[in-house]
């Protein structure tokens, strides 16, 4: 019946008809217009995620276009609601970076990765060359997630057909990379358990705790 609704709705117009049907087997799938190299448009679900300490969370999942950028505030306070404080720093994509989310991170003391609004400085010191160098290194471990769910985890080859079964199957692939993720952590501290005594057991140690307080105070943000 939905069908069939939206086929009379398109019936002699010209026009551009938002959320047209692409497929007749799974009629919830929607073209989205991305506007990336190769791929201007791409069907299937679109979901915005956020990386804290490693580990991924599935914040928004749709299978309708949406803008991402009014998202950063409900997960900056769900990151609040986990840990109890707000993080030093946001590190998203440029479309995160409207003035609306500049202000309401600086109100809150929050350090978003993004160039100053205006004509960009003609002298940039070195210590804002290395911050913008580090702020996307570390916006790059959330991106580098979407390629590992791709590539080991088939997060890219989603066969299910039912809407809520595909909403399962992608959760349940974050939940997977997750559960990768601690069982490392768990492999390592085994290891540092092991040869405790050793050289290589306190400097992975000191490795280990450096990079897990580099990583707590941070949010990363994408969307896909």
């Amino acid at each position: 019946m939905e069908m069939v609704k939206r086929w009379e709705q398109m019936a002699g117009s010209r026009e551009a008809f938002f959320g047209s049907i692409v497929s007749l087997t799974q009629p919830h799938i929607r073209p989205i217009v991305r506007g990336k190299a190769g791929k201007p448009v791409e069907f299937g679900a679109k979901f915005s995620a956020s990386c804290i300490d490693g580990y991924i969370f599935l914040d928004r999942i749709s299978w309708d276009n949406f803008n991402e950028s009014g998202d950063l505030k409900a997960q900056i306070e769900a990151y609040y609601d986990y840990t109890g404080y707000y993080p030093e720093s946001v590190h998203v994509d440029k479309i995160y970076r409207t003035r609306e989310n500049r202000a309401w991170c600086k109100e809150r003391g929050i350090r978003i990765s993004a160039t100053p609004l205006g004509r960009p400085a003609k002298n940039v010191s070195k210590e804002q060359k290395k911050q913008a160098t580090d702020d996307e290194r570390i916006r790059n471990c959330i991106e580098g997630k979407f390629g590992q769910g791709k590539r080991r985890f088939s997060l890219g080859k989603v066969m299910a057909k039912l809407p809520h079964t595909s909403f399962s199957a992608i959760a349940i692939t974050f939940l997977v990379m997750n559960l990768s993720n601690l069982l490392r952590q768990v492999f390592w501290a085994f290891l540092c358990l092991k040869w405790k005594n050793s050289t290589f057991s306190r400097s992975m140690i000191r490795i280990s705790y450096n990079l897990k307080i580099n990583q707590q105070l941070k949010l990363m943000l994408v969307a896909k």
